[in-house]
């Protein structure tokens, strides 16, 4: 027996264009995706730096591990995954494994010391320094600042610029409490202690923030010994003399003579030094004396050295070229310098240019014939020497 539908044909057919159409439409969107997937970009890398002195990768984290590999302070690493404090990185040769993120910096953080290398590439130098011992390198003068280079101790630095700002308050001390007792009556506190920072620059040509206290000024035994307590700001090659009958603590007869910028041991202070003296070398005695002193002044840096003729002697001798220096000190009528609030660095008012020549083991003030000095500031009150007792007539 023969059946026949009961639906009509046209019915059948618009059943079997729309099975049809589904299928295209699925087909044509597979392709529309795989076709898309050609434009979508990867996530960009992560990237960290190394932090600390040295450290270890480990094949996982766990309190059992395996060490497969070590990275070194600076080095950059490629970010795979995170874990709780741990991360997962990849080293330029294609070693993996897991390190705390406690010993890296982040790529904002590279950035900004490459920005501060760059802004102070050609700065010169206004002394060199010695590492005390090792140390990190803040991104800004403060101890809560970002660090990431970590230097050796012996390093050697150049100086670039100092600031200042209000160290911690240790709990206990007579200061804290003297804080405590001022916040409890409502009064005005005692002020924190300072802290004096340096902008360096190391071989390497990294720049950074030091603490002052973890490095020292390189200057030879030869000075710090003839120093009378006070700390050696900066120590500079004038001249040498020779001197074949040099001590045996001499191994070089090019006896060098120094110039020697010198302050209090304090930190803090509206100046980078308070006193200037030469070392010349004395031939017959074989020893280095005070050529020049000035004292008593409130003087920053940087100093200028260079060879140069007195334009206002006549004598052959003052034609000559011959070492000379300049260094400025604040003037009388100016304003007590204040640190700036958020870098912390010093800019001295309106300051006085000294500049002296030095002629074999004589120093010589280069000034205007008739000229009179300005009024300088002092950070101490000047001493009056006493008047020598008239001398009684017979």
């Amino acid at each position: 027996m023969l059946r026949f539908s009961t639906r009509p044909r046209t019915y059948l057919l618009l059943r079997q264009v729309c099975r049809c159409g589904l299928a295209g439409v699925a087909l044509s969107a597979a392709a529309a995706l795989l076709g898309c997937s050609h434009f979508l970009h990867k996530p960009p890398a992560e990237y960290v730096y190394v932090s600390a002195k040295q450290t270890s990768m480990r094949d996982r984290v766990a309190a059992v591990s395996n060490r497969v590999g070590t990275v070194d302070n600076g080095d950059r690493l490629e970010v795979i995954s995170h874990f709780r404090h741990y991360l997962r990185v990849k080293t330029d040769k294609g070693i993996q494994g897991w390190i705390s993120d406690r010993t890296v910096v982040d790529q904002k953080t590279y950035d900004a010391f490459q920005a501060l290398a760059k802004a102070h590439k050609d700065d010169p130098a206004v002394a060199t320094a010695i590492v005390s011992d090792e140390v990190n390198v803040h991104v800004t003068p403060g101890r809560d600042a970002d660090t990431l280079y970590r230097l050796p101790e012996k390093d050697k630095l150049q100086l670039l610029d100092r600031a200042m700002l209000p160290g911690p308050v240790r709990p206990g001390s007579a200061l804290a409490q003297a804080r405590a007792a001022a916040a409890k009556a409502s009064t005005e506190l005692p002020p924190p202690p300072m802290e004096d920072w340096w902008l360096i620059r190391d071989s390497q040509g990294h720049v950074g923030w030091l603490l002052s206290r973890m490095i020292y000024v390189d200057a030879p035994d030869a000075l710090t010994r003839y120093a009378e307590g006070q700390r050696i700001v900066g120590a500079y090659v004038l001249t040498r003399i020779y001197d074949p009958d040099a001590g045996d603590d001499e191994p070089d007869k090019n006896i060098p003579v120094y110039l020697a910028l010198m302050a209090p041991y304090k930190a803090g202070l509206p100046y980078d030094f308070d006193q200037v003296r030469v070392f010349t070398w004395n031939i017959k005695k074989h020893r280095y004396e005070t050529g020049f002193r000035d004292k008593n002044i409130e003087g920053f840096l940087p100093v200028k050295i260079e060879m140069s003729k007195d334009p206002y002697g006549k004598s052959p001798v003052a034609q000559t070229p011959a070492p000379a220096f300049t260094y400025r000190v604040l003037a009388a009528d100016a304003p007590p310098p204040v640190p700036d609030p958020n870098t912390g660095i010093v800019t001295p008012g309106h300051t006085i240019a000294k500049t002296y020549r030095l002629e074999g083991n004589f120093v010589h003030r280069i000034a205007p014939p008739g000229s009179k000095d300005d009024p300088e500031a002092h950070p101490a009150p000047e001493e009056k020497k006493p008047k020598p007792a008239a001398k009684k007539r017979r």
